[in-house]
């Protein structure tokens, strides 16, 4: 990767890294805390199908869209880690040479804003399924097809080019320096937006599968993170690609199938 890297750059990055997901995760914990409380609070209500529109204010929509924001940072920001390293280190050596450099931060802000835009569409698509009854108000699926339609959609996905495009750059920051290294402030921050493209073109149904069991359920949530984190970061790319494919299938087919007794 371009030379070794250096202890401090790990020792700062992982730092940076390690504190913006802790912040992430502790904000989503204490969200999905609140919505426990509720619907404690509630009863069962909270699990039932909407009947039209959610009423939201403009003050909801934007504690909807800052809590799919933040938790996209939690799930996300581990899995980049080699790439902002490499970014980092490169900049460092820059710095030693009296060459022009530019913050980390600025590379990360830019990945950051691309999970942000899907936290819009995450919003938009979280007030449409519960206008149409698909999703309850404590954010789980009220649909078994619903749930399979998801699973077999991000399973299917694993195997498309456009995932083994994404995933192959996600997972070779040198390969993306090579391509896409930009010069100065604005270039770090368009990296970072190059940067989140691929990785929300690799994991954007795998986030999706929020939907299809509950969306503020910690354990999913932990769950994909590993996930997404393991197809990134360990060896054997394409046996994680297959497997997961495979696997998210299987799912979707299993709940296609309850729905399916149930209905009957």
């Amino acid at each position: 990767m371009f030379g070794s890297v250096s202890k401090y750059d790990r020792v700062i990055i992982v730092s940076l890294l390690v504190g913006l997901t802790l912040f992430a995760w502790a904000y989503t914990a204490h969200q999905a805390n609140l919505m426990h409380e509720m619907g404690t609070a509630m009863g069962g209500d909270m699990d039932m199908p909407m009947n039209g529109p959610p009423s939201w204010s403009p003050l909801d929509a934007l504690l909807v869209l800052v809590m799919w924001a933040v938790m996209m940072a939690a799930m996300m920001v581990p899995g980049t880690s080699p790439m902002v390293t490499a970014f980092a280190t490169i900049n460092r050596r820059r710095r030693e040479r009296e060459a022009p450099y530019v913050p980390t931060v600025l590379f990360l802000a830019g990945y950051l804003i691309v999970w942000t835009a899907f936290a819009m569409l995450a919003t938009a698509a979280q007030w449409l399924l519960e206008s149409i009854g698909l999703l309850s108000l404590m954010m789980r699926s009220a649909s078994w097809y619903l749930s399979a339609a998801l699973f077999l959609a991000a399973g299917l996905y694993q195997f498309s080019p456009l995932k083994e495009m994404c995933l192959a750059y996600c997972r070779s920051p040198d390969a993306f320096i090579l391509s896409e290294w930009r010069d100065g402030p604005l270039g770090a921050i368009i990296m970072g937006l190059r940067h989140g493209l691929f990785c929300m073109g690799c994991c954007a149904p795998l986030m999706a599968l929020l939907f299809a069991i509950a969306v503020m359920d910690l354990r999913w949530v932990a769950a994909l993170t590993i996930l997404v984190t393991a197809e990134k970061l360990l060896p054997g790319a394409k046996l994680w690609r297959f497997g997961i494919g495979f696997g998210l299938m299987a799912v979707g087919l299993s709940f296609a199938l309850a729905g399916w007794r149930v209905q009957g």
